[in-house]
Protein backbone atom coordinates (compact mmCIF):
# COMPACT_ATOMS: atom_id res chain seq x y z
CA UNK A 1 0.00 0.00 0.00
CA UNK A 2 1.24 3.34 -1.12
CA UNK A 3 0.63 6.34 1.03
CA UNK A 4 1.00 10.12 0.07
CA UNK A 5 2.05 12.60 2.57
CA UNK A 6 2.30 16.44 1.86
CA UNK A 7 5.64 17.54 2.96
CA UNK A 8 5.84 21.49 4.32
CA UNK A 9 8.79 23.52 5.46
CA UNK A 10 8.27 24.24 8.64
CA UNK A 11 8.60 28.11 9.57
CA UNK A 12 11.12 27.67 12.63
CA UNK A 13 13.34 24.70 12.14
CA UNK A 14 12.31 21.34 10.39
CA UNK A 15 9.73 20.17 8.31
CA UNK A 16 5.91 19.23 8.98
CA UNK A 17 3.99 16.79 6.96
CA UNK A 18 0.05 15.88 6.35
CA UNK A 19 -1.93 12.79 5.23
CA UNK A 20 -4.84 14.43 3.47
CA UNK A 21 -5.95 10.59 3.02
CA UNK A 22 -6.08 9.94 6.64
CA UNK A 23 -7.87 11.96 9.54
CA UNK A 24 -5.33 13.28 11.86
CA UNK A 25 -2.30 11.87 9.99
CA UNK A 26 0.25 15.26 10.51
CA UNK A 27 3.59 15.18 12.46
CA UNK A 28 6.53 16.68 11.91
CA UNK A 29 10.80 16.28 12.04
CA UNK A 30 13.71 18.44 12.13
CA UNK A 31 14.90 16.44 9.56
CA UNK A 32 13.39 14.30 6.25
CA UNK A 33 14.79 11.21 7.98
CA UNK A 34 12.93 12.18 11.47
CA UNK A 35 9.96 13.38 9.40
CA UNK A 36 9.45 9.81 7.43
CA UNK A 37 10.04 8.26 11.00
CA UNK A 38 7.19 10.02 12.45
CA UNK A 39 5.34 9.71 9.69
CA UNK A 40 5.26 6.10 9.84
CA UNK A 41 4.63 6.06 13.58
CA UNK A 42 1.76 8.77 12.78
CA UNK A 43 0.16 6.75 10.10
CA UNK A 44 0.36 3.54 12.05
CA UNK A 45 -1.20 4.90 15.17
CA UNK A 46 -3.92 6.38 13.11
CA UNK A 47 -5.15 3.33 11.53
CA UNK A 48 -4.69 0.84 14.53
CA UNK A 49 -7.80 3.14 16.06
CA UNK A 50 -10.92 1.13 16.06
CA UNK A 51 -13.23 1.75 13.51
CA UNK A 52 -16.95 1.41 14.15
CA UNK A 53 -18.08 -1.86 12.00
CA UNK A 54 -20.95 0.10 9.54
CA UNK A 55 -24.56 -1.38 9.85
CA UNK A 56 -25.60 -3.42 6.59
CA UNK A 57 -29.07 -3.20 5.03
CA UNK A 58 -30.97 -6.27 3.13
CA UNK A 59 -28.91 -7.05 0.94
CA UNK A 60 -25.81 -5.82 1.08
CA UNK A 61 -22.26 -7.37 2.58
CA UNK A 62 -19.98 -6.25 5.35
CA UNK A 63 -16.19 -7.42 3.99
CA UNK A 64 -13.20 -7.27 6.36
CA UNK A 65 -9.45 -6.51 4.13
CA UNK A 66 -6.04 -6.66 5.87
CA UNK A 67 -3.45 -4.41 4.41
Amino acid sequence: MKIHAIVHKAEEVGFWAEVPSIPGGATQGETMEELRFNLQEAIEGCLSVPVEVPSAQSGDQVIELTL
